[in-house]
């Protein structure tokens, strides 16, 4: 997501602050129809479109606005995740149809799982699988039509479930030595990615604990399990699909790109369910009897994001208006003048300035670009802070509030993932309001803040004098 220039800066009728008009545009929409509990990704299409329809009448410049609009749709680390969601979609669609659904069931079952118990191993599930891949929403995508729907058939709450996938996701995006937002913070702060990931370790899992305790908490107001529709049969065999997951996550530790482990993920998949007799290779790919009809499996993974991918696509083209237009560098300026005068109050004003520019900026990697080098960076010098303590404490504090709102593309896509997984098994799904509930988030927001408060993991580079505290 580029930054812009001074010479390249985007205009508008009214003000600095009509740059935000396309944004409360979609805020606005995704608001009203939520409310109404009649929200879904392709619902919410229309309100990211009118956003960039209405802002193009407060531009002074209309080729301009048009060509920023595009270059957010031409975006590198857009393309990228949409790409790995392509493959991730496949890769959960072919676990479904090996069975892996009914193998979780007769796991839960045979070992009488409880509906709260079941919550927390679907949030270390989705932990260790984002840890591997680096990514919340291909963690989505992956595992929500098989968790989802195995855990309301063992009577989990949906509600607790749904954020115990979107809850790991996050845990993975902050700690993985993969994951975008880490890379980012750490090589906009000059720091080694392993420092960054040994220092951010004692955080992030704070916060996992105290989020597994929430969710625990709230799983256990589970009511009675969903019907089990016939083509649901709980037998052990379908846990060979676990292989799948396995050779992603050890492919993506070993450093193999996020698209290559997802693809040899995919051909074990396909190998175990055609050794245990759930999968045969005509239902990946096939002539259909009539046209318009799909042609397999693969053609069903792909087609279960492209909802995600449209409204994604909208999102990078009015997010890049809005940094385009020059506001947030103004009121990261006005942010940057502002008196700190003590190494406190410089790490809350990291934390706060992160957060604040993650809210309208629908992706979290972007956001950390504009924050890291032109405010994170030299303050958290003046200070003495060491780069892995700038870099953890940028990253801690763009996966909390971040993750809890509809408009930005993690949780869209979390969401989406869950209402398709519903809708396969005519079970029920929750609202996307309820990401405001997402307990890793608010619980790293938590740890974030009480280390800045207290200096709890606090690193200084090396000096004779140490700074003022209080």
């Amino acid at each position: 997501m580029s930054t812009e220039s001074q010479d390249d800066r985007l205009h508008f009728h009214g003000g600095s602050l009509t740059a935000l008009v396309p944004i409360l545009v979609l805020i606005g929409g995704l608001t009203w129809i939520s409310l109404a509990e009649k929200g879904g990704t392709a619902e919410f299409w229309v309100f990211a479109w009118l956003g960039i329809v209405v802002g193009l009448f407060f531009a002074k410049n209309k080729s301009k606005y048009c060509n920023s609009a595009l270059n957010g749709l031409s975006d590198r680390g857009g393309v990228t995740i949409i790409i790995a969601w392509l493959f991730a979609g496949v890769l959960g669609k072919i676990m479904v149809a090996g069975g892996l659904v009914d193998g979780i069931l007769w796991l839960g079952t045979t070992f009488e799982v409880g509906s709260a118990l079941f919550v927390v191993l679907a949030f270390v599930a989705s932990m260790v699988f984002a840890v591997g891949t680096g990514t919340s929403t291909g963690t989505a995508l992956a595992l929500a039509p098989v968790l989802y729907p195995a855990g309301v058939f063992l009577g989990a709450d949906p509600v607790a479930l749904a954020l115990a996938i979107l809850a790991g996701g996050v845990f993975g995006d902050n700690l993985a030595p993969i994951s975008d937002s880490t890379i980012v913070s750490a090589l906009t702060q000059g720091a080694r990615i392993d420092d960054v990931v040994r220092s951010r370790f004692p955080l992030a899992m704070s916060a996992a604990v105290i989020a597994a305790t929430a969710l625990y908490l709230m799983g256990q107001s589970a009511g009675e399990a969903a019907t089990v529709g016939t083509d649901v049969v709980a037998e052990p065999k379908g846990l060979m699909m676990l292989a799948g997951l396995a050779v992603v996550v050890i492919s993506a530790l070993t450093g193999r790109h996020l698209v290559e482990s997802l693809i040899y993920g995919i051909g074990a998949s396909v190998l175990a369910g055609v050794l245990i007799g759930n999968l045969a290779f005509t239902q990946l790919l096939h002539i259909p009897e009539a046209r318009g009809q799909s042609t397999g499996l693969i053609q069903d993974g792909l087609g279960a994001t492209q909802n995600a991918i449209v409204f994604v696509l909208l999102l990078l083209a009015l997010t890049q208006v809005v940094v385009d237009s020059g506001i947030m560098s103004r009121f990261l300026g006005f942010l940057q003048r502002s008196v700190v005068k003590t190494v406190r109050q410089a790490e809350l004003a990291i934390v706060g300035i992160t957060v604040a520019i993650s809210v309208p900026i629908c992706s979290n990697a972007p956001a950390l670009l504009i924050v890291g080098p032109s405010i994170v960076k030299p303050l958290g010098s003046r200070f003495r802070l060491s780069a892995a303590r700038k870099a953890n404490l940028m990253d801690c504090a763009v996966c909390s509030v971040f993750y809890m709102l509809p408009w930005h593309i993690a949780v869209m896509v979390w969401h989406a993932a869950i209402v398709e997984a519903a809708n396969s098994y005519s079970i029920f799904a929750p609202e996307i309001s309820i990401a405001l509930l997402n307990p890793y988030a608010w619980a790293i927001l938590t740890v974030i803040l009480f280390s800045a408060l207290t200096g709890w993991n606090r690193r200084f580079e090396p000096d004779t004098t140490t700074p003022e505290v209080s």
